[in-house]
């Protein structure tokens, strides 16, 4: 008994080790081709079928060249025939599986593909849609060439799913961060380019201003240069805040001592001038001192009264109030109007997002849709909430608190 399990151990062992060999150098089981030495051998008609699929993906191939279609696919044949034959230990596999595989310093296949996809139109969907079509194509003719799957054939088809991941977690990786970088790119375009002709034109219809000896035309022409190019600057820097925002580096917040009192006295007077034909009433309570950025705080108390304004009922008052209590100061700006309705909502603070009601857009509604958002990520980048309720009996309430210390 003892010399029966001693043999039979010796041929499952043997077993093994004859199983680990043709998983990584055997080519061929009897009529059947291991799946790395099928893709080696018919390279040309999986990159022919996948270059068809390829030129499917308009507009972006509409003016590429059959080898432009075609770059780099060899070379990431190449490397996943490569993977696939190359020794993985099961620590190894788990790690490429949670994306910890080490790689390269030098741009990989993958990543070029990626580079010349996204220079050629090419949006990251259409990226993605490349290798599902490369995934299916080789499985398709694999298996056409072998009808009948055995152990090692699934452990070739994990391994080739593996390789296939790596390469499009390493395209789409690629493909965002030079995503990002031209996000990064329009972010100084926009805030250097355009800021400084703006200011010039400010300056200059000011100047126009105080030269004197305008007739009544004159002067109008150069107000409305002045309040144009006021407009157009707001919205410069509602675009820079909302790219900072969406694209990664954040609002910059410079926290000091400041009395939030003061600035919604402040805000409120200013709103009193440009509306005074509109009731703006402040109640300010409590402790309202600490440590904020004044400059955004002032643009919240500036698009929450702006937005009342916005969609309330001409007749009716904006009502502020902003209240300090030991552990946070809380602001509600509340008006009467037509309710939100409940569905909208839930993305009033998306960007691009304006306050619609069941009666449709506000006929004044005529900005981006980026002051309920830029405020969110002002909120937040302090460690505070915003929320919002409205009613068709309570009429509309935004609800902002901000932590003493975050």
């Amino acid at each position: 008994m003892r010399e029966n399990a001693k043999n039979q151990f010796k041929k499952s062992v043997s077993l093994l080790h004859d199983q680990e060999k043709q998983r990584v150098g055997g080519s061929r089981q009897g009529n059947k081709i291991r799946l790395a030495d099928f893709i080696h051998e018919n390279t040309q008609q999986i990159v022919s079928e996948w270059s068809t699929f390829a030129r499917t993906l308009k507009p972006a191939a509409n003016n590429m060249t059959p080898l432009a279609l075609r770059n780099h696919i060899h070379q990431i044949l190449a490397f996943i025939v490569s993977d696939i034959k190359s020794p993985q230990t099961s620590s190894e596999q788990i790690q490429k599986s949670h994306g910890g595989k080490e790689k390269s310093s030098t741009p990989s296949a993958a990543e070029t593909h990626a580079a010349l996809r996204l220079a050629g139109g090419f949006n990251i969907d259409q990226m993605v849609s490349e290798y599902r079509a490369l995934r299916a194509s080789v499985i398709k003719l694999w298996g056409k060439a072998n009808t009948q799957m055995n152990g090692v054939d699934i452990i070739d088809l994990t391994r080739f799913n593996e390789s296939i991941d790596q390469e499009l977690t390493e395209s789409v990786s690629h493909y965002t961060k030079k995503v990002s970088y031209s996000k990064d790119l329009f972010i100084g375009i926009l805030s250097h380019d355009l800021r400084t002709p703006l200011g010039a034109i400010s300056m200059a219809s000011k100047l126009i201003l105080n030269i004197g000896a305008l007739n009544e035309r004159q002067t109008m022409l150069a107000n409305q240069i002045c309040e144009s190019t006021s407009r157009i600057t707001t919205i410069v820097h509602d675009l820079l805040d909302v790219t900072r925002a969406r694209f990664g580096s954040g609002l910059p917040v410079m926290r000091s001592h400041m009395d939030m009192g003061f600035v919604s006295r402040q805000l409120v007077d200013e709103l009193r001038i440009a509306y005074p034909k509109r009731n703006i009433t402040l109640e300010v309570l409590g402790d309202l001192k600490g440590e904020w950025d004044k400059a955004r705080i002032g643009q919240v108390f500036s698009n929450l009264i702006g937005n009342a304004i916005q969609y309330s009922f001409k007749d009716s008052s904006i009502d502020v109030v902003v209240k300090g209590t030991l552990r946070e100061v809380m602001i509600s700006v509340h008006n009467e109007g037509v309710p939100i309705p409940l569905g909208k909502i839930a993305t009033l603070f998306d960007a691009l997002t304006r306050a619609v009601t069941d009666e449709g857009e506000h006929p004044e509604a005529v900005n981006l849709g980026l002051g309920l958002y830029i405020t969110k990520e002002i909120v937040v980048s302090h460690g505070g909430t915003i929320d919002v309720t409205s009613t068709e009996d309570d009429g509309t309430t935004f609800t902002v608190r901000f932590p003493r210390t975050v």
